[in-house]
């Protein structure tokens, strides 16, 4: 017998063998019936399989998150059974869940249409409703590659060729189609439901390589129901309308071009954003007690090497070499993918004592990677950035007063700019990483404990740590519905170690302090593309590029919204004046369309009693105001939240 542990903690006993269906079963009826997966020790596995050992279950249903993998996998599986069926001779390759949904890649000599999309859904349909069980099945090697070869799927051979020697070459059958795979799947395709949805066509090469053979990508979306389903089609229109490239060229923000990939062209309006984000950042950051520096954009291979950034980053860096006067060898140097480095530098210039602890350097550093071409996207994701930056070089006993210290900035600038809320994912050490188990051990305790005194709950995310040290990864969730991880707090015992980082403790000897890096935005590229994204372009008042533009009705009124314009530019507002012989509601239009949040309008009228019509983006409405009231009345407006009274 074994012992099944429940999640609400009872336990129950079984035989040796039993499967998560038997258990759902012993249960009730309901669950069985509701049941498609089980979780063993936290492993999703499929209903059917046998349990061997003592562990601790959860039955999943469809209802629960859980099943959403399922869902998605079932619908990839039925995907590519559809369209061999509708196409013969396409050899299938992989198809694996994504965030949202799915995409199964396919070799055809014929390209695919997205208005083959109709037919291949009312296919995936039709196998959905015969519902069909998923049986599994292990097969040989030798088999499951004859098998293959026969009919064709040279890719699957190289699969099965792929497969470790020792583990089992799973086999999933639904009806006579069968596919390599993994698993686990639900019960039968019946399960799998109608809230599903072809998306679009991609081009891929095999494996990724692209001296590889070229695929066709179909990429779909699945969700328990049509509502789920729904509310995520209105998010990607909303996401459509809210694209940060589409605005920015409407609101003549900024522009990238070939000569340059990703890198940004900032125009004077996109900049006036920068510069009122840098500004407001900097005096949060000066009044938290950080000093500011600057490190060079060009350094020597030999500190990359020293820090472990060369082994780890290489492919990533961009790399200067030069013929130097009075070297036998190449300089080599590369531009800084990150800050971290050079703040160390920093710290190791004169003696640092315990009392100089905990130092904060800040920088607004210049930092520039190699994103793969097909990666970039717009300013979100770019090869030159700039990012918040900063490094608190501590004692390891100030680690938790530092930790609370910085997610109680970080969640008052979060607000500042709009986000009420955030999750936090505490990732811990990576396959690949610099250090001792002991120091992970060690950063690990010190970071969880230093979070909890924060008063904050974390999501687990395994592995996903710095290659030196854990962190904290805060993520944003915008206006409809999608995360974004920007702030990151990392603890860090590695490098103040391999880059030679010491100060003078109150015993009279040298010790290492604990580096912690931090930042907020994230880069500030980024971080304005979500922002833009987030408000639709209508910025908060004290970020709006143009916060109000004066337009004329006749000429007559030309000196009088002169004045009015230079009144706002003395108060502080970035302000323009529209005296283009235009009708008004032409240049109503034209600036609701660039998201002014604020316009003026005067005509002889105005001029003669000195007022203003007020129009605000997104009403239809218009209030007349007399010039001081309104002047008085948006300089309050356009105080950054932390100059605000």
């Amino acid at each position: 017998m074994i012992t099944i542990t429940l999640p609400d903690g009872a336990q129950r006993s079984y035989e040796r063998g039993v499967s998560g269906a038997d258990i759902a079963a012993s249960i009730s009826k309901s669950l069985a019936k509701k049941a498609v997966a089980v979780k063993v020790d936290g492993v999703l596995g499929d209903l059917a399989d046998p349990i061997r050992n003592d562990a601790r279950i959860e039955i999943v249903t469809r209802s629960d998150r859980d099943a959403l993998e399922l869902i998605r996998h079932d619908c990839a599986h039925v995907l590519a059974e559809a369209v061999q069926d509708l196409f013969p001779g396409t050899q299938v390759t992989i198809g694996p869940v994504i965030e949202n949904g799915f995409y199964y890649d396919f070799f055809r000599n014929e390209p695919f249409s997205t208005e083959d999309f109709a037919a291949i859904e009312a296919k995936m349909r039709e196998i959905i409703a015969h519902d069909r069980p998923f049986t599994k099945e292990v097969w040989e090697r030798a088999r499951a590659k004859a098998v293959f070869d026969a009919k064709g799927e040279r890719f699957k051979v190289e699969l099965v060729d792929a497969i470790p020697e020792g583990e089992d070459v799973k086999i999933y059958r639904q009806g006579e189609w069968f596919d390599l795979c993994r698993g686990p799947h639900m019960p039968s395709t019946g399960r799998i439901g109608d809230a599903f949805k072809l998306m679009k066509l991609a081009g891929a090469y095999w494996r990724g390589d692209a001296r590889g053979p070229q695929l066709q990508r179909i990429y779909g979306t699945a969700w328990r129901d049509r509502n789920e389903l729904d509310a995520y089609l209105h998010m990607l229109e909303e996401a459509e309308k809210r694209d940060h490239r589409r605005l920015g060229r409407e609101m003549d923000l900024f522009h990238l071009q070939e000569e340059a990939p990703g890198m940004v062209f900032w125009h004077p309006k996109g900049w006036a954003i920068w510069r009122a984000l840098e500004a407001y950042l900097r005096r949060r950051l000066d009044a938290a007690g950080y000093q500011e520096v600057k490190t060079p954009q060009l350094i020597d291979r030999k500190l990359w090497e020293a820090s472990g950034h060369w082994e780890k980053f290489r492919e990533s860096m961009f790399v200067a070499e030069v013929e130097e006067e009075g070297r036998e060898d190449r300089l080599v140097a590369a531009l800084k993918p990150m800050n971290c480095p050079g703040h160390i530098q920093i710290f190791n210039q004169g003696i640092k004592s315990y009392r100089d602890l905990p130092l904060r350097l800040a920088e607004f550093g210049s930092c520039h990677r190699y994103e793969p071409s097909g990666a970039l996207h717009g300013i979100m994701r770019v090869r030159g950035f700039t990012q918040d930056d900063a490094h608190i070089f501590c004692r390891e006993d100030q680690i938790t007063d530092e930790t609370v210290r910085f997610c109680a900035l970080l969640s008052s600038i979060y607000r500042d700019l709009g986000f009420s809320q955030f999750r936090i994912k505490f990732s811990d050490r990576p396959e690949k990483r610099a250090g001792s188990d002991a120091v992970w051990d060690q950063a690990e305790a010190a970071l969880m404990e230093a979070t909890r005194a924060a008063g904050y709950e974390v999501e687990l995310n395994p592995g996903e740590g710095a290659f030196y040290g854990p962190k904290l990864e805060f993520v944003l969730t915008d206006a409809i519905g999608r995360d974004w991880q920007c702030g990151t707090l990392q603890v860090d015992f590695v490098l103040p170690e391999r880059l030679g980082a010491a100060y003078v403790a109150e015993d009279g000897q040298k010790h290492r302090p604990v580096m912690l890096h931090r930042a907020v935005l994230g880069s500030f590229e980024r971080f304005i593309g979500i922002l833009i994204e987030d408000s639709a372009g209508r910025l908060p008042f004290w970020l709006a590029p143009v916060q109000a533009v004066v337009a004329t009705i006749t000429s007559d009124a030309d000196p009088y919204a002169e004045e009015v314009a230079e009144r706002l530019e003395k108060a502080g507002l970035r302000v323009a004046a529209d005296l283009r012989n235009e009708k008004i509601n032409y240049k109503v239009r034209e600036h609701s369309v660039a998201k002014v949040p604020v316009m003026l309008v005067v005509g002889r009228r105005e001029a003669e009693e000195r007022t203003v019509s007020v129009r605000r983006l997104g009403s239809k409405e218009q209030a007349t105001a007399g010039l001081e009231e309104i002047l008085a009345q948006l300089a309050s407006e356009a105080r950054a939240p932390d100059l605000a009274a």
